[in-house]
């Protein structure tokens, strides 16, 4: 099947929505919402060079970074809350979605990458077919909470050169406590694996930037070790310890839950590194760390460029 006809297929499933595992079975293009309060439309909030990304993905000119507005998560924790719990912003077509990718390739952004774009991927796809047929050569990356249903990442098989999926929750009950997701780990496993199966379990770098492959983020969050050693043994023993993994321990409470029992404070050195030590311990060896320290990580995208800290 070609991509046209995948596209074509994408776009279908809007007037009985399955785009993800909630199945809300909604018909979008009549104006009824699902989970993710979502018409037929690409809403976005802003395009920007990010230079915040894992460095084959921002090496020196930034990730071409499209921030799209709702998510079919919803994480009480989210730290891009502002947009990804709001669906009011710029509504775009196709067409103008393609000039927006065409034009972070002509600010010399390495990528393209929408964020969170499981709800509009129908469109953003018929998007990028437009940019492809008008010089775009920038690889394409999905960067997605890692809830998919594994049939619609069959349809995206040849139009995606980077996959970079989440890995939130091994255990189910906290993609349930804090996301309201359930069966998380399940449809998380079975979506990379048919990621994987399109791009393979590496990283394909030219001159240090990524072309082709996955990397697998995994937020640590406080008191959730073992969430998180789950996510490792599931890797290990479902997916490859040679995928790329990002670990991420940049968490930091959102208003909404600054009084939340669990949620409530920044993770320890001592949990982080019980994290990293464990998934070198299972032979994972292309991990990408951070440090952990007391800066404010939040973005704030009532400002022009979210990541500025206004210095």
């Amino acid at each position: 099947m070609n991509n046209n006809e995948n596209i074509s297929r994408l776009k279908e499933i809007l007037k009985d929505c399955v785009l993800c595992p909630r199945k809300c079975h909604v018909d979008r293009t009549r104006g009824e919402l699902g989970y993710c309060r979502l018409p037929a439309k690409i809403m976005m909030d802003c395009a920007l060079a990010h230079h915040g990304e894992e460095p084959p993905l921002s090496g020196s000119n930034g990730a071409g970074t499209i921030f799209l507005l709702s998510c079919n998560l919803g994480c009480i924790y989210c730290q891009n809350y502002q947009i990804s719990h709001s669906v009011v912003g710029q509504e775009l077509s196709s067409r103008q979605l393609a000039d927006v990718m065409l034009d972070l390739q002509k600010r010399q952004c390495h990528n393209v990458e929408p964020v969170t774009p499981t709800s509009h991927t129908p469109l953003i796809m018929e998007a990028l077919c437009m940019a492809r047929a008008h010089g775009l050569t920038a690889p394409f990356v999905y960067n997605c909470g890692g809830y998919e249903d594994s049939e619609i990442i069959k349809l995206l098989d040849g139009m995606v050169e980077i996959y970079l999926p989440d890995f939130k929750y091994g255990l189910e009950e906290d993609g349930i406590m804090f996301s309201s997701a359930p069966e998380y780990p399940r449809f998380a496993l079975d979506s990379i694996k048919e990621m994987i199966k399109q791009v393979g379990d590496g990283l394909e770098l030219r001159n240090g930037v990524a072309q082709k492959g996955i990397i697998i983020r995994h937020l640590v969050l406080p008191g959730r070790t073992e969430n998180s050693k789950e996510v490792l043994k599931l890797l290990k023993k479902e997916i490859s310890t040679n995928v790329f993994l990002s670990l991420m321990s940049q968490y930091t409470p959102i208003a909404k839950v600054r009084n939340h029992p669990i949620l409530k404070r920044r993770i320890t050195k001592n949990e982080y590194e019980q994290v990293t030590d464990y998934a070198l311990k299972l032979g994972f060896n292309n991990v990408f760390v951070q440090e952990v320290n007391g800066y404010e990580l939040t973005p704030d995208f009532d400002r022009d460029n979210p990541f500025d800290e206004g210095r």
